[in-house]
């Protein structure tokens, strides 16, 4: 007879995941001391929740006292195009794949949520879903579950799937067997570090957020640092540098969810159009999409940058348009494209 385990397995993939493995809330010792590490150096930068619920991070069973197993869930959401290609493409701006089209949160949350009921119905106990939000230590807990390893830019990786995809967790009072847990696999490779255009990785397997291009888009309000905003490129929301060149991903699996396929007005949206949207326009553009979370004037923030990246003297009018925004930040990020573009433009005119 087939096991619960077994079965739960096979209801994760038809359920719309693409890895499911299971290991003890305890079963992550290491996490406290690397933890308080990464805050002592203060690397979370703006972060604060991160300290403020450090205990619940570095210890599932603090989080939850009465979990005894952990569910570990993977759900794809590979991309069938080189996302590098369109750093290329200075006049649009590049999304990172994840957040080009609807929320993960939601999709990867109500299919756990249907996998915790099914789980339920089968056989008693209690769940807790989590995605990404929560204070839970979901890359260790995947790695001690054997869906994927941390690879050396802190991010999991799958000999099957590569590192394009969405992890969540089911905490349960079940006690469940436990799979074998992932070693590492990155050997001397060092292609993710190498990548990174902001240097965000004092060492391997060591992240500094405060120069990591995802964290300073999306999380950082305010002015990002004038030294490191040449660097964000075209990068108007998240960044994938260190995934994509990942060698692992050759195993990636196509994304089997049709709302995680990229839309394709996110694909290389034109800066000049972005730039002009106002609150109302904003929310309804990027409705449903994870973009929407970081609001419209830290989004023209980053817009504002890509076009001061862009080095198109076509873009110094829609730059100059927002030098009397209602946002300080905003106008702040204005006066500096149009600094960059002028001095784009006056280098030219040398050269000639």
């Amino acid at each position: 007879m087939e096991s619960l385990a077994d079965r739960l397995k096979k209801q994760a993939f038809e359920g719309g995941f693409d890895a499911c493995a299971i290991c003890a809330p305890t079963d992550i010792p290491q996490v406290p001391e690397r933890l308080a590490n990464f805050l002592e150096h203060e690397r979370h930068g703006q972060m604060r929740w991160l300290e403020e619920r450090s205990n619940w991070r570095g210890n599932p069973s603090a989080l939850w006292p009465e979990a005894r197993s952990v569910i570990m869930l993977a759900m794809s959401y590979s991309p069938d195009v080189d996302p590098l290609e369109n750093l290329k493409a200075k006049s649009s701006g590049t999304v990172s794949v994840y957040a080009q089209n609807r929320d993960y949160h939601d999709l990867v949350k109500k299919s756990l949520k249907r996998l915790a009921r099914w789980l339920i119905a089968e056989s008693g106990g209690e769940v807790k879903v989590f995605v990404d939000t929560a204070p839970v230590a979901e890359k260790p807990l995947g790695q001690a579950a054997g869906i994927g390893w941390q690879g050396k830019h802190t991010n999991l990786v799958s000999r099957d799937l590569g590192s394009w995809f969405f992890i969540g967790s089911i905490f349960t009072t079940l006690n469940l067997p436990k799979d074998a847990p992932e070693t590492d696999h990155c050997g001397t490779c060092r292609s993710c570090l190498d990548i990174c255009p902001t240097n965000a990785f004092p060492a391997p397997y060591q992240l500094d957020a405060r120069r990591c291009i995802s964290y300073l888009t999306i999380e950082h309000h305010g002015p990002v640092d004038e030294a490191l905003r040449p660097a964000l490129g075209n990068r108007i929301y998240g960044c994938d540098d260190c995934l994509a060149v990942c060698p692992w991903n050759k195993f990636a699996v196509e994304a089997r969810e049709m709302r995680l396929v990229p839309r394709p007005e996110l694909q290389s949206p034109a800066l000049s159009e972005l730039a002009m949207l106002d609150d109302t326009a904003f929310r309804a553009f990027f409705s449903g999409s994870p973009v929407k979370r970081i609001g419209r004037n830290r989004f023209i923030r980053n817009v504002l940058y890509a076009i001061g990246n862009s080095e198109s003297t076509a873009l110094l009018a829609t730059a100059q348009s927002l030098l009397h925004d209602d946002d300080e930040t905003v106008r702040d990020a204005a006066d500096w494209a149009c600094k960059r573009l002028r001095d784009a433009t006056n280098g030219q005119d040398e050269a000639h």
